[in-house]
């Protein structure tokens, strides 16, 4: 049964129902007061639709009567009157919206029914302006939604309104927190795209990269699509100087920087923001291995901007400075190319415009340039190959063929190349150089030393930091060819002058010197040929020489000895050559020169140097030859100041021998204070139990020559002497260091278990163990002293020595410790006539 609705109207039961209301029951229900939207019509109709009810519709609407707040009863509803004309249904979203306005489900679909209400229709259709109307309601509740904003902006695009559209994309970005804004931008991008409007377009770009930096290139490709280059440029000039920048489409950063070359070179009437040359100079620096196209992105720079002279000197600069010949080749390929083209545009010129004198000139000028550009090739590709490898032999030597005919230039180049090769870096064989520039000079009749020539900066031959260049003038290889050289084709003063300087550098061995005096004695310089002794074959070959020529000045030999250890001391020195062991030899041979030509004198001054100049472990030995050829030569009393001077020199143990050896001297010469003051100076270096020979000596010298006074005299000096001993803690340490087998040089090993206790309180401890140990082991005197009168003869001493004293007295070392300064008891001593033979003639008077 149907009924329809019209205004205010009756059913079957008398219930009044209000026109697009429903009530049901006795009482009459609320108008529902649902419209098509404020100043909606529909179908462009001002009238209303009677809204015409089915019997099954009654269960929908008492169920909405019933839930007028459930989402689930209106869908049904709706979903129930999608086959109702569109009035209906709209009718029914109204009604709905009404009592629900925040469901966003209800919403959606009631945009999403009016859209497809409207489709196909002209966009100046009053349908579109009532969809929006639509839209610009839901949005007073849906304004965080963004599909509902997406819809509506696609909408009014479809619309094609302008400004409009942008203002309502511009709402959203404003309504939609800023997480949703990458769903609105790339709409927003795409419209703006759709039309010529390119500052509007620059401006929304502009905001949307401060959101999305990352797609600067999207951003890059508009400007240059709507040929906007300057701002282009700086923008990917700006994201290649990023090194934080990942391109999305997977460019590296030398792409993008080939890119930015590409732009700013190709359109520089355009691109005025930035310097050109800086930034295709800083990729040069940064991409090595492109040098070749961004030097010619640089010269395309400048030829389009009509400087040619720029663009020539870039093209010079590129081909002086490229590493590689592929880089080389690209360049000089374009170079060619632009003096031809320069030429090709030179000659149109004059055909169109005429031929005049100038500019035949011109284009002379041109074709000379570009005929230069051409026969240059070989020598920029020879450079190319150098700047690589420097060290390359095969490529200097073609350096110097492409120079053939230009002796200046082969000069140059073989003196760059002897300069800049390194022997342990070399590639071929370096002598090849040194021996090519030799024969050039040999060719034009000109003899060179540069390899001997000094540097500018001086360094040690076997220093490897310096550069050969800097230490081959000190090549003895080089030095000898020079002195073969020399002696074959030179002259003496020459070759002199070669030996001399070799001399000078301090390189000089004993083979070189014997070649130099065998060269002097050929020209009979005798004299020269001697004083070159420096080395100890040389002197032993010179030594056997000199008596096969009587006539020298042999005085002129002395000069050897002063040359010779200058020159060994400067070697030990330089550590060059550690030849200070052959001085010991060179003075002896040297003094015993002298001996046997010379002066006696100047042999004993030569033993004087040699006791100084020796080493340490030699003067020793060298102080017994001294002492014994003086001994020989001048006497014996000759030598007590060599004694002395040796004694001052030389160590404890060596000192205490020569001491020895210089009192029995002087004993036997009679003087017995002089031996026993040299007693007395020597016991300061003896300590009584480390050296106990040396007291047993003097007590048997005291014992031959003494009294009583001087026995207790040596008595005194040897307890002070072993007092000071025991009182230097560093002596002691020494020796209980050496006393002990299994030390490890550490107190706690010296004393185990007491590593607790004080290191020093330890060594003393120790070292009056080893000085108990060192009374105890100290050897008894088995014959006792016995004391005669000092004005005895020797003979007679000797007697006395043999025979049994009654009144010796007994004197007991062991005690002399423990007593004291004690004074001993006196002793009887014997009266003795003096015979008359000690008075000799005086008896008479």
């Amino acid at each position: 049964m149907l009924m329809t609705f019209h205004g205010l109207s009756t059913n079957q039961s008398g219930d009044r129902v209000c026109s697009l209301g429903l009530g049901f029951g006795p009482t009459p229900s609320r108008s529902l007061g649902v419209g098509c939207g404020r100043g909606d019509k529909m179908s462009g109709s001002s009238q209303k639709h009677d809204v015409i009810f089915e019997e099954d519709d009654l269960p929908y609407e008492e169920e909405i009567i019933r839930n007028p707040y459930s989402v689930k009863c209106w869908v049904r509803y709706i979903e129930f009157k999608q086959s109702a004309p569109k009035h209906v249904v709209n009718m029914i979203y109204e009604r709905a919206l009404k009592e629900l306005p925040g469901s966003y489900k209800l919403w959606y679909n009631y945009l999403k029914q009016r859209r497809k209400q409207v489709k196909g229709k002209c966009i100046i259709d009053p349908a579109f302006e009532e969809v929006n109307n639509c839209h610009e309601r839901a949005l007073v509740f849906m304004h965080k939604m963004p599909r509902i904003w997406l819809d509506y902006c696609q909408f009014q695009v479809d619309q094609c309104k302008v400004t409009r559209t942008r203002r309502t994309f511009d709402r959203a970005l404003r309504a939609l927190p800023v997480t949703q804004h990458y769903r609105i931008w790339p709409m927003y991008l795409k419209f703006v795209r759709l039309f010529p409007l390119s500052e509007t377009a620059v401006r929304v770009y502009r905001r949307y990269l401060k959101l999305s930096p990352e797609n600067a290139e999207e951003y890059i490709e508009y400007l240059r699509s709507i040929d906007r280059l300057d701002e282009a440029a700086v923008r990917l000039a700006g994201i290649v100087n990023d090194e934080s920048f990942v391109s999305k489409e997977g460019k590296s950063n030398y792409q993008l920087w080939h890119e930015l070359c590409h732009l700013i070179s190709t359109n520089p009437d355009k691109v005025k923001s930035l310097n050109v040359g800086a930034i295709i100079r800083g990729g040069l620096t940064r991409f090595t291995d492109q040098l070749g196209k961004l030097w010619c992105s640089l010269a395309d720079y400048y030829i389009r901007s009509g400087h040619f002279e720029k663009a020539r000197d870039v093209y010079e600069e590129a081909i002086q400075t490229v590493m590689t010949v592929r880089d080389f080749t690209q360049v000089f390929d374009s170079y060619a190319q632009f003096e031809e083209s320069m030429i090709a545009a030179k000659m149109e010129t004059t055909a169109e415009m005429g031929q005049a004198e100038e500019d035949d000139i011109d284009l002379e000028l041109r074709l000379a340039r570009f005929e230069q550009l051409i026969n240059r090739r070989p020598l920029l590709l020879n450079s190319v190959l150098l700047r690589q490898n420097p060290h390359n032999v095969h490529e200097w030597h073609k350096r110097v063929k492409l120079y053939e005919g230009k002796p200046r230039e082969i000069i140059n180049t073989y003196t760059e190349a002897v300069q800049t090769v390194d022997p342990l870096k070399a590639t071929g064989k370096p002598h090849t150089l040194w021996v090519s520039f030799a024969k050039f000079y040999e060719e034009n009749s000109q003899i060179q030393d540069r390899a001997t020539a000094v540097p500018a900066r001086k360094a040690e031959y076997f220093d490897s930091t310096e550069p050969v260049q800097n230490r081959v003038y000190k090549s003895l290889k080089v030095w000898s060819m020079l002195a073969d050289l020399e002696e074959s084709l030179g002259t003496f003063k020459s070759t002199k002058a070669v030996y001399d300087r070799i001399i000078d550098l301090r390189i000089a061995t004993h083979q070189i010197i014997i070649n130099y005096a065998m060269f002097l004695e050929e020209h009979n310089y005798f004299e020269e040929s001697f004083k070159k002794g420096y080395v100890f074959e040389t002197l032993v070959s010179f030594q056997a020489k000199m008596g096969e020529h009587p006539g020298i000045c042999w005085e002129d030999v002395g000069f050897i000895p002063e040359t010779c250890e200058s020159w060994v001391l400067g070697m030990v020195k330089n550590m060059e050559y550690m030849v200070a062991m052959f001085l010991y030899a060179i003075y002896l041979l040297y003094a015993k020169l002298e001996e046997e030509y010379g002066l006696a004198r100047h042999a004993m001054a030569v033993y004087e140097r040699a006791t100084k100049a020796v080493e340490p472990l030699e003067q020793y030995e060298m102080y017994n030859i001294y002492i014994k050829r003086a001994a020989e030569i001048y006497g014996v009393t000759h030598t007590r100041g060599i004694y002395e001077r040796a004694i001052e020199v030389l160590p404890d143990e060596h000192a205490r021998d020569m001491c020895l050896r210089f009192s029995d001297m002087e004993c036997k010469l009679g003087e017995i204070d002089r031996a026993r003051s040299i007693y007395s100076y020597c016991s300061q270096l003896c300590d009584p139990r480390i050296t106990p020979s040396f007291w047993q000596t003097w007590k048997e010298f005291e014992m031959r020559h003494g009294n009583e006074d001087t026995i207790r005299e040596m008595l005194r000096i040897k307890r002070s002497v072993q007092a000071t001993y025991n009182t230097q803690v560093n002596f002691m340490s020494s020796q209980m260091l050496k006393a002990s087998t299994n030390a490890t040089g550490t107190v706690s090993d010296l004393a185990p278990g007491q590593s607790g206790m004080d290191d020093m309180k330890l060594l003393e401890q120790k070292a009056q163990q080893l000085a108990e140990e060192a009374e105890r082991e100290k050897p008894k005197p088995k014959d006792k002293i016995l004391f005669v009168r000092s004005d005895a003869s020797r003979s007679e001493l000797a007697e006395l020595t043999k025979q049994a004293n009654p009144d010796e007295i007994d004197i007991d070392d062991d005690d002399d410790d423990e007593e004291g300064d004690e004074e001993p008891d006196e002793v009887p001593l014997e009266q003795k006539t003096v015979p008359t033979a000690v008075f000799g003639g005086l008896k008479d008077d």
